[in-house]
């Protein structure tokens, strides 16, 4: 049978693990359109990896409290490989598309970054606001519907410079951490990086192919970053300071995508490669 999953906050747990209480989201959802009430098995994730099998202890309007049976290994394993998604921001729903397919191929965090050629711009930090509670939103759904019991992280909007010139401090976090990002730019707090790092640009000109990523040894990295542009890709400025700044470019050939189903792709790609699919 399909387990019915809820999301329960690392806070919404008691000190020894015997309980969860969900908020009154997740409650709606299993009280109005679920019709589940109290007696019934469900299962809850903290979206820091751990899953849990549950009883419904009670259930009111606002708040139902799950009584933990025990702990169980989360119905589809996380990916091996850290991987993080840089994508300019897309018009209409298109970025909602990459948000929830990039959670259902294992991404561990998605980064909007401003490029120079950007279909969409962020107007205020209300406006970065209230895309960061969609995106997340839509995360979380396809976290649930995916079988994942850690959530993609959505990190703060970020402009292009600051991205390619301090990747190394991004992606390290979980969805309900610290953000790492503040006001659009990059905080400075010391992280160790990885040894076995890729940083990858993927544009339509001047770049290597994608085979060129193997290594005679066939080692695997530990972490890549995928930095992909908007339909109108990216400027010859921003190829040169990717480059300056260690950044490897890739172009993909053959027939011309649209912006989503380059970074869909991608991610596919690269979870293939170095990842846990096929």
């Amino acid at each position: 049978m399909t387990r019915r999953r809820f999301y329960a906050t690392p806070d919404s747990f008691n000190s020894d693990k015997t309980s969860a209480t969900l908020n009154a989201d997740e409650t709606r959802h299993l009280r109005d359109v679920l019709r589940l009430t109290s007696g019934d098995e469900v299962y809850a994730f903290d979206g820091d990896g751990q899953e849990f099998r549950c009883g419904i202890a009670e259930v009111d309007r606002t708040s139902a409290r799950l009584r933990i049976i025990e702990e169980v290994t989360a119905a589809s394993p996380e990916s091996p490989l850290n991987l993080s998604l840089a994508v300019a921001p897309l018009k209409g729903e298109k970025f909602d598309l990459v948000v929830q397919k990039a959670t259902e191929l294992g991404v561990t965090s998605l980064i909007p970054v401003i490029t120079s050629r950007a279909d969409v711009r962020i107007k205020s930090d209300d406006d970065a606001e209230r895309k960061i509670t969609r995106w997340q939103r839509i995360a979380l759904e396809a976290t649930k519907q995916c079988g994942r019991a850690r959530l993609m992280k959505v990190e703060r909007p970020v402009n292009f410079s600051d991205l390619v010139s301090e990747a190394r401090l991004l992606g390290r976090a979980t969805f309900a951490s610290e953000p790492l990002l503040t006001r659009g730019r990059l905080t400075h707090r010391k992280q160790s990086t990885s040894p076995n790092e890729l940083r990858l640009m993927f544009a339509e000109r001047d770049g290597s192919l994608f085979d060129s990523l193997l290594d005679a040894s066939g080692a695997k990295p530990d972490r890549v970053i995928a930095l992909i542009g908007s339909e109108g890709g990216f400027s010859d400025e921003e190829i040169d300071q990717a480059r300056e700044a260690g950044w490897k470019t890739i172009t993909l050939g053959g027939r011309i995508m649209r912006a989503e189903t380059a970074a869909i792709a991608i991610a596919a790609l690269l979870q293939h490669r170095f990842g846990d699919l096929g």
